[in-house]
């Protein structure tokens, strides 16, 4: 605008109301009042709550004069003696209300006056249903689209369109997408599934090489959005109301649109989708193998021989006891019930089950790579570097070096921090389980062991969901402090720190009753004390596996109800990310070996997860920015590395927390018919009750009704009357030899299998490299034929330039040259 008397013009426009308060165009949807220009953006704001004056006086707002006048005579109206003299306080904290109000408001006007120079259209809407809010409309013409997409770089389809592959594996794909048809959602594609364009940076000399057959769907929504956000970020509220059949409970069974979540939410949220429908469709498999396990257990329980001798009143075995003074002896009998339910998750079938779950992780790392090579080609991504455009301060590593020592520092803390809550919830099973047994309630005395083992695992479930909570927020404040140069270092080492805090969290009781509980108590009469007089734990006859599965059990099942879907209910400002599911696969992978069942527990989960996060995308949250990424980042390498730990920490879990190498070492070296039968015997070594330290034997020796002069205790040991008594004997030492052995063969035979798996399937699915190749060739050509177009067309002007006469209408024609005759003499 050159002429500065000249008002500027403000494209804004304002949309018609009947009197009931509905719009005029329902039907339009996301576009301006005129139905033709799309809402690409929207600005929302708080109308501000004027008083009863400003209310008044709003009718006469373009004339200050006037405003000045109906203001004094309101106040000196005010001053009549029906009404109270005003308080000077209140008045002038309404006036610098209204003075904020009025900057907000300037600060606004400016603000869109800028949007309208950078060449965006706006229009107002203040007559919505939402109370005191306004909002703003932004509409991006095709000019601004092409300017912003080419600064911006933005891979667009050209005219070339791939014809459909006839590689043999594509016609597998066609085959299966036709099988699972019923469980795709009803979306009707804009093309054939088959049809891909070749994209390529968009630029405005080149629109001759672009498909602009259709203008308004050239650029999709996402693409739209993400450039009026590059707009407004040089120069921030949006509430995304967009109903899709994908967040709906009904439909959990079919696959999700990830096309259009791509398109709407963009590629980083995206990807996180298919990476979540990808793991749970993996999960389908392994939860019918582990519940076949499972049912396994159910059925061969009545012919487990173990099991059947503790079961056995005729063996009449008498048990030391489980405590100091307050214990009695005890017969093996009554430990019936937890043997029989022990060999439910203690049997041949888990070794199996943990090698199927060590080549099930590999095969879902192979699977995710290839589905994620496949994104990456449908949405152009395959040459994509992250560019970083929001820079950090930069620091030298002397000014990082105090960020970084308080990291360490704070991180070791807090895991030791985890460690003591642990060990105290240690004391707690000592201290109750001894308190019980001092009780005079025959109720309280009859189910010791179930009620101390469940009161633990609901205290440690509710402990980890607390800490986790607190972990999150400190390992957001370290990561703060040490001032990442880009917002991607930024999330990596967030992610890190949070994920070992957590991690440490969630499996550090786990990793207690798996490892060392029962390993560190000594024997009757030389036991070891904690803390005074607190005697280390003991695991059960059966061993610690099932007091294992129920914690597993009740922490699973405990941090996917309350933590991961009631908490996130409730939450309306959430950043998607994958540390609720690595916890989860953690769980699922490193002590699947005592809990078949979790691929099961995890799978329910994740099909209420992906509904309920995509209902909070659509329906509550604020539309997140359009964020590109061709991975899911760091989150690849803690999954690669808990799928190698996972088959170490299942090998020791069978080896030394489950009886299955006893067994199996008696079975082939002491039994003396090859079975099982007096395995039980075997286990179990004496002691004399004589031999008890002062102050430690039982207060009730006669418990149960007799005498006892020799109890049992579940060990390797010698005998008292031998002549090294209470010593190791040579069974412990081949069977610790046999334990070793298992975990060696164990670990190196299943990772070569992994890495088998690994090398026999390739990272690039083959038809998506051949495309790729394709894709290549084809862009080269259409390069090569604009640049031979382009040298024919300067050839034919250089021609023409030549072979035409010069004319001009001032000038006459030339006329021809004599030259003298010559005469012959």
């Amino acid at each position: 605008n050159n002429n500065p008397q000249k008002p500027k013009q403000r494209h804004f426009r304002t949309t018609l109301y009947l009197d009931d308060g509905s719009s005029l165009h329902p039907h339009l949807g996301p576009y301006f009042s005129d139905g033709q220009r799309r809402v690409d953006y929207v600005l929302a704001y708080e109308i501000e709550k004027p008083s009863s004056i400003r209310h008044r006086s709003s009718r006469f707002s373009g004339n200050k004069f006037i405003q000045r006048l109906r203001r004094s005579f309101n106040r000196s109206s005010s001053r009549a003696a029906l009404h109270p003299k005003a308080d000077p306080e209140i008045a002038a904290q309404e006036q610098r209300t209204d003075y904020h109000e009025d900057d907000k408001r300037f600060r606004r006007e400016e603000f869109e006056e800028n949007l309208l120079e950078m060449g965006l259209e706006l229009e107002k809407d203040e007559r919505s249903k939402i109370p005191e809010m306004g909002f703003v409309k932004i509409h991006a013409p095709w000019n601004v689209l092409c300017r912003e997409a080419e600064f911006m770089k933005l891979k667009m389809p050209t005219k070339k369109v791939l014809n459909p592959s006839t590689h043999h594996q594509f016609n597998v794909r066609q085959f299966i997408h036709k099988v699972t048809a019923p469980l795709h959602p009803k979306i009707e594609p804009s093309r054939p599934q088959n049809v891909k364009s070749l994209c390529h940076p968009f630029s405005r000399e080149k629109q001759h090489l672009f498909d602009l057959s259709d203008r308004d769907r050239f650029f999709d929504s996402k693409t739209r959005s993400s450039i009026v956000y590059q707009i407004l970020k040089r120069t921030r509220c949006t509430k995304a109301k967009y109903s899709m059949e994908w967040a709906c409970y009904s439909v959990f069974y079919k696959y999700q649109p990830i096309g259009l979540i791509r398109k709407y939410f963009g590629e980083k949220i995206g990807l996180y989708f298919a990476w979540l429908g990808v793991y749970t469709q993996m999960l389908i498999p392994a939860a019918i193998i582990g519940v076949i396990v499972f049912l396994y257990g159910c059925a061969t329980v009545d012919d487990n021989i173990p099991s059947m001798e503790i079961c056995d009143p005729r063996n009449n075995i008498t048990m030391c006891p489980l405590c100091d003074h307050a214990c009695s002896y005890w017969e093996l009998v009554t430990a019936c019930g937890t043997a029989r339910a022990s060999h439910l998750f203690d049997n041949a079938a888990t070794v199996i089950f943990s090698i199927f779950m060590a080549l099930w992780a590999v095969l879902f790392m192979e699977h995710w790579k290839r589905r994620q090579m496949r994104l990456n080609y449908t949405w152009d991504l395959t040459g994509f570097g992250e560019e970083e455009q929001d820079e950090k301060v930069k620091l030298t590593c002397t000014d990082r070096m105090p960020a970084y020592l308080t990291t360490m520092v704070t991180m070791c803390f807090l895991i030791v921090l985890t460690f003591a809550i642990v060990f105290g919830v240690i004391l707690y099973r000592i201290s109750i389980k001894a308190a019980l047994h001092m009780s005079n309630y025959p109720a309280a005395r009859s189910n010791i062991r179930a009620t101390v083992k469940t009161t633990a695992a609901i205290i440690n479930l509710i402990i980890i969901i607390i800490l986790d909570e607190i972990y999150g927020s400190i390992a957001r404040w370290l990561t703060t402090l040490e001032v990442p140069k880009t917002d991607k270092s930024f999330e990596e080492r967030l992610i890190f720190k949070a994920f070992i805090l957590k991690f440490a969290n969630a499996f550090t009781p786990i990793v207690y009753l798996a490892f060392f509980r029962g390993r560190l108590v000594g024997r009757p009469g030389k036991y070891l004390y904690v803390v005074g007089s607190y005697r280390m734990e003991e695991c059960a006859h059966a061993g610690c596996l099932m007091e294992l599965c129920i914690q597993l059990c009740i922490t699973m099942l405990g941090k996917q109800l309350i933590q991961n879907n009631l908490f996130e209910i409730g939450q309306l400002a959430t950043t998607v990310t994958h540390r609720k599911q690595f916890i989860q696969f953690g769980m699922v992978t490193l002590f699947v070996a005592s809990f078949p069942l979790a691929p099961l527990f995890a799978l329910l989960n994740n099909i209420i997860e992906i509904r309920l996060d995509a209902k909070k995308f659509v329906t509550e949250l604020r539309r997140p920015i359009a964020v590109k990424a061709k991975d899911i980042g760091i989150w690849y390498n803690i999954l690669r590395g808990l799928s190698k730990v996972a088959v170490i920490v299942n090998a020791f879990v069978i080896s030394f927390t489950s009886d299955f190498i006893p067994r199996l070492v008696y079975q082939h070296m002491f039994s003396p018919d090859g079975t099982l039968h007096g395995f039980v015997n075997h286990s179990l070594s004496y002691f004399n009750v004589t031999d008890f330290q002062p102050g430690t034997e039982p207060v009730e020796p006669m418990h149960l009704g007799y005498k006892v002069e020799i109890c049992r205790y579940k060990d390797y040991r010698e005998p008292p009357w031998s002549s090294t008594p209470y010593q190791l004997s040579k069974d412990f030492w081949a069977i610790l030899a046999a334990r070793l052995a298992f975990v060696i063969v164990f670990q190196n035979v299943v990772m070569l299998m992994s890495d088998f798996v690994d090398w026999l399937i390739p990272d690039i699915p083959k038809d998506i490299s051949v495309q790729m190749h394709k894709e290549k060739i084809l862009m080269v050509e259409v390069f090569m034929k604009e640049e031979q177009g382009k040298r024919l067309a300067a050839q034919d002007n250089q021609n023409q330039d030549k072979c035409a006469s010069p004319s001009s209408d001032n000038q006459s024609p030339p006329q021809p040259r004599s030259r003298p005759i010559s005469h012959a003499n």
